[in-house]
């Protein structure tokens, strides 16, 4: 997808990753790549993010590289080989479990605990374990080999060293005593089940991995898959079907009830009822009249609907949502950041903690036993992994990033996650954001003229004027019988930039404007008229002014409804200790009384777009983190300088603007919602990669001093990953506890 004029991002889905050094040499190697601006791979959504200048590269070519380092590669939703890797993989696991269970049986002759199971002589027979050993050394764990010839060959260490090097180790070492004459008779024990029980625990925690990733995969595509590929053409009177890659602007198609909308556009039909919850979060439907905006994805509920094609396949908001979910977990956190920087050197640094241990060991604590400290080297090598580090925020972001996408809450980035839970100061636009942004007339004040001809002739003046003002008073003067056309209105007349507009009608000038501009105009307005701006703008609403010939007809009292969940929120807020505050373009009696509305105290009014900026770098001095909530448009500047910047709309074209995280359904409540989940998912995070610490910290130097036999240690390996993707699964618990 062409993200910038000259910068093109792809999203690849990976096969073949075993640990989170797979991902780091595969963004390393990408990265290198001439023309490649950015690359990021996660190993937790077994997915990759490429931004490239296409000039210099493209997607084959990047696939290329992957495939040289050992790892396979498609674009999303065209990964076949998911599918066959999970399979493969429980396959391996089956006939690793189904090989090793004669070999744990024998445990039941060499631990105390295990001595009353009988163990049949035939299983204690050295040359049947050789066998099992050696058939789950060629197949199940052939892959660990592949995987870790690559690595070694790109000069790199990943897990799939630690397990070949380990298990390989404890194999070839029962192979050289089986020929020795040790086995049966009890004078030299076998690690036969080591290796075994080693690979067999290896896989599970891969498969478990796996399944969450696959689940994970689900969630990020979900948006994707709701986006029909077929769209029925009109082409005249005929009807054609078409993929809706090959639909264009300005084709019109017909969606038949029950149906899902496959492109963007304008509706045709008089009216029409659309399920939008998979953009929006809102399970009600959505009453459509002709020429509103249909979404793609979204669901036809009522009869069949004609539309007007704007944007179809990967141009669509749909797509596009679901691009930037991807691209959001494909970015990292600073803790990622810093747990990927450990995992690339962790590998290196237990082979040589192994190599160290077998040296003291031989040395000093077993007193010149060479295989007691080889024992204890091979503990310690099966105790490594790097994997629960790698995973501990990815899986944590990726649960949190689907839960709060399916409520309308789309994070671009992970960084804004971690930022959104140290914020400590919150600011909310007016117009469009504590308020609706959908103006109407509250009030006619209108002295000499007919309320309905004075909102008529207000409306011909406005007829082509763009701002939610004007758009409120000609859907106000439509209900009163239509609206006037005005006999002439020259482009230069309009003087909206100003504060109003003024149009030649019927041989008359007509202008509308505000305060200042009627003032600069030199209107007369009477007292009546006076008197009733005044006491509408101590209620916050907005006075505009209908003037004919430099007198002033009557006035237009126009309110902006304050959002249903505003106060909720801005009291939850206090509650949680945040400063909350309002900063807005708008005029203080206005600003005033949407802030005694919604209880809050900090109200900024009359600011411009600099004085806004100025504004959150002043709370930052103040209270470090600052967010920013506004329209995502014209709040732009103070979005960009918040370290979180919320848009906040009514559609899904909401988070193509500015900010980090996109609030598509319109609610204020996500601003609680998101700072809840970031709360929840960065504590999150922190446990995991407590618990991988604690992990290596408990256990490796327990491997180290003989505390632990190889099997065991191999064991805990595999169970340490497993803890983290449990923790990352009781997170998805907790936000539906806590956003409920």
């Amino acid at each position: 997808m062409r993200i910038r004029g000259d910068l093109v991002s792809v999203d690849l889905r990976i096969g073949g990753m075993h640990c989170s050094a797979c991902a780091a040499r595969i963004e390393k190697s990408v990265g290198r790549m001439p023309g490649v601006r950015q690359a990021a791979v996660s190993y937790a959504s077994r997915s990759a993010w490429v931004v490239y200048e296409p000039e210099q590269q493209s997607t084959e070519s990047i696939q290329t590289v992957i495939s040289k380092i050992g790892f396979q590669s498609a674009t999303a939703g065209k990964a076949s080989f998911d599918h066959q890797e999970r399979r493969a993989l429980l396959l391996r696991l089956v006939l690793s479990a189904l090989l090793t269970l004669p070999l744990i049986w024998t445990m039941g002759h060499h631990v105390a605990w295990l001595s009353f199971l009988p163990v049949p002589d035939i299983l204690m027979n050295k040359w049947l374990q050789l066998g099992l050993a050696t058939l789950i050394q060629l197949v199940p764990a052939a892959p660990f080999y592949y995987g870790a010839y690559y690595a070694l060959r790109q000069r790199s260490a990943n897990m799939d060293v630690l397990v070949a090097i380990g298990t390989t180790a404890a194999y070839l070492y029962s192979h050289y005593m089986v020929f020795r004459g040790g086995g049966n008779d009890g004078t030299a024990p076998l690690y036969f089940e080591t290796s075994a029980v080693v690979i067999t625990a290896v896989l599970l925690g891969k498969w478990i991995e796996a399944s969450a990733a696959r689940r994970t995969a689900a969630e990020l595509d979900g948006y994707g898959a709701l986006q029909p590929t077929q769209a029925t053409v009109m082409v005249g009177s005929e009807s054609v079907d078409r993929l809706t890659t090959e639909l264009r602007a300005g084709d019109q198609i017909r969606v038949e009830a029950g149906e899902r909308f496959p492109a963007d556009g304008l509706l045709v039909s008089e009216s029409a009822e659309a399920d939008e919850s998979l953009l929006t979060g809102e399970s009600r439907s959505v009453a459509k009249r002709r020429g509103e905006r249909i979404y793609a994805g979204t669901l036809n509920l009522r009869e069949a609907a004609v539309l007007t094609v704007q944007s179809a396949g990967d141009m669509t908001a749909l797509h596009r949502l679901s691009a930037m979910m991807r691209e959001a977990l494909a970015s990292k956190t600073s803790v990622q950041r810093k747990a990927d920087r450990l995992a690339g050197i962790f590998v290196p640094i237990m082979l040589l903690l192994a190599a160290v241990t077998f040296f003291i060991s031989y040395g000093w604590l077993t007193a010149g036993n060479a295989e007691a400290a080889f024992i204890r080297s091979l503990a310690v090598l099966l105790a490594a992994c790097p994997c629960a580090l790698g995973l501990a925020t990815p899986l944590s972001l990726a649960a949190a990033a689907a839960f709060l996408s399916k409520r309308g809450i789309v994070f671009k980035q992970a960084d804004a996650l971690e930022s959104l839970a140290k914020v400590r100061a919150v600011v909310f636009d007016k117009t469009g954001t504590l308020t609706e942004g959908r103006a109407s007339i509250a009030a006619i004040c209108s002295p000499s003229l007919h309320p309905a001809a004075l909102l008529r002739m207000a409306a011909a003046a406005e007829a082509h004027a763009t701002h939610p003002y004007a758009a409120a008073i000609r859907e106000a003067a439509m209900k009163q019988h239509g609206m006037l056309q005005p006999h002439e209105q020259p482009a230069a007349s309009q003087e909206e930039s100003t504060g109003g507009v003024s149009i030649s009608l019927s041989g008359s000038t007509v202008a509308v404007g505000g305060k200042q501009f009627a003032m600069e105009k030199g209107w007369t307005i009477g007292a009546a008229i006076t008197m009733f701006a005044e006491e509408r703008e101590k209620r916050g609403e907005t006075v505009w002014y209908v003037a004919r010939e430099g007198h002033c007809e009557g006035a237009l009292a126009l309110a902006d409804r304050i959002r249903p969940d505003a106060a909720a929120v801005a009291a939850k807020l206090h509650s949680a200790g945040i400063h909350v505050a309002l900063a807005t373009g708008d005029r203080q009696a206005a600003a005033k009384a949407v802030g005694g509305l919604t209880r809050i105290a900090d109200v900024r009014s009359a600011l411009r777009s600099e004085q806004k900026v100025e504004l959150i770098r002043s709370l930052q001095r103040k209270h470090k983190a600052v967010a920013m909530i506004g329209d995502g448009w014209n709040d732009a500047p103070a979005i960009a300088a918040a370290d979180v910047g919320f848009a906040i709309g009514g559609g899904a074209e909401a988070a193509m603007g500015a900010g980090q995280i996109a609030l598509v359904h319109g609610r204020l409540s996500g601003v609680t919602d998101a700072m809840t989940a970031s709360r929840l998912t960065m504590n999150n995070v922190r446990q995991n990669i407590t618990l991988a610490f604690l992990y290596n910290a408990a256990v490796i130097p327990s491997a180290a001093l003989g505390k632990l036999e190889p099997w065991m240690a191999g064991t805990a390996m595999a169970l340490s990953s497993l803890s983290v993707v449990g923790n990352s699964i009781r997170l998805r618990l907790q936000l539906r506890k806590s956003c409920e």
